[in-house]
Parts: C-alpha cells; sequence; structure tokens
C-alpha cells in the first residue's frame, strides 16, 4: 500500500474513534471538542479526495465558527445531564437496534457494485488549474438548489432555537430590570436619620 491508503485509513480510524467518543462521553464540553477532531479528520479525508475547498470550507465554518458557537451555548446553558444518564438502560435496546440498522444499510451502500475497487481506482485526474470550488458552486445552484435552500432555512431555525434557549430565565440567577431602575427616586434609595448629637 502505497502513502495516501496509510493516511487514509488514518484519517478514517481517528474520524471513526473521535465520533465514538462523542457520543459516549459524560462531558459535554469533551463531546464538543471530540467533534471538532472528527472535523478535522473528514477534512484530511476530503483533502485526499482532491477536494481542497470543502476541506477547508469545514475546518473554517465548522470548526472556527459553528463549534466555537456550540462551546458557548453548552457553556452558557449548563445542561444537567444526570437526568439523561438515567434513562440510558431503558433506551439502550432501541438504540441499538437503530445502530444495526444503520450498519447494515452502510454495509449494503458500500458493498454495492457502484464501490467496487476497480471503479475507485479509475477516478478522473484533474490538472493544476482545475477548479472544484467553480464545479460545486454550478452543482449548487443548478442541480441542488432547492435541497441547498432547505438546508440554509433549517440552519436559520437552529439558530432561533438556540437564541431562545439562552433566553430562559433561571430562578437563582439575578437580572436587571432597566425600566424599573430608571423609575426609581431617591427616596427609595437614600434615607436621611436625623439623630441628637451626643456628648461623651
Amino acid at each position: 500500500m502505497n502513502i495516501e491508503v496509510w493516511v487514509f485509513l488514518t484519517f478514517s480510524l481517528v474520524a471513526v474513534a473521535s465520533a465514538v467518543r462523542v457520543i459516549t462521553v459524560n462531558h459535554s464540553v469533551h463531546a464538543a471538542l471530540f467533534l471538532v477532531l472528527t472535523f478535522f479528520s473528514c477534512a484530511g479525508i476530503w483533502l485526499l479526495a482532491e477536494a481542497e475547498f470543502l476541506g477547508l470550507t469545514l475546518v473554517l465554518v465548522y470548526v472556527g465558527a459553528v463549534m466555537v458557537l456550540f462551546l458557548f451555548v453548552v457553556m452558557m446553558l449548563d445542561v444537567d445531564t444526570a437526568p439523561m444518564q438515567e434513562g440510558f438502560t431503558r433506551y439502550l435496546p432501541l438504540g441499538l437496534v437503530i445502530g444495526l440498522v444503520m450498519v447494515a444499510e452502510m454495509v449494503l451502500v458500500v458493498a454495492s457494485p457502484k464501490f467496487s475497487s476497480e471503479k475507485l481506482s479509475n477516478a478522473v485526474a484533474h490538472g493544476a488549474d482545475y477548479s472544484n470550488t467553480e464545479e460545486l458552486g454550478k452543482a449548487i445552484y443548478t442541480d441542488y438548489l432547492y435541497q441547498f435552500e432547505i438546508a440554509a432555512v433549517i440552519l436559520l431555525v437552529a439558530i432561533i432555537a438556540a437564541i431562545a434557549l439562552t433566553l430562559r430565565k433561571r430562578p437563582e440567577t439575578k437580572y436587571q430590570k432597566p425600566s424599573e431602575q430608571v423609575k426609581v427616586k431617591k427616596s427609595d434609595r437614600l434615607r436621611i436619620v436625623k439623630m441628637k448629637s451626643e456628648q461623651h
């Protein structure tokens, strides 16, 4: 095997291992960091497939922006994982069934003739003047325009949901009310007490 195969296997193993840790680790921040490692590994695989634009976009957009937003949201929400872990054993059989179905689907896809080694080895090698960014733009805005717009709407809904979650009120947290602060009078904050002087 040449060096490209070894690099691909390394990125693939790291991506699978870190993806498993995302759903098995207890701490939410650690799960987000493992997801960052998964993104980096997938970006490396895309670079090997000559999809440089997608690889760099994955690192810049998802790792540099989206994951930072996830970390802020996770730390602001301060999610209590204890109630979720209590029902883990109850939903474990259903999770295993869904996992087995997904594994079976992936095996069927990879075992199909379209993924044979003969077809994968005949990949077209493009020249130095080839722009995969241009080809991706043509595909998105012609063949997959509606799917692209639907994805944008879904991201907008996710942003609104994240903002709504961060605006929830907690009883133990003190909040400022500017409308009540501007109505405060001097007599509400300051009391003058008159006392007779005393001699010692």
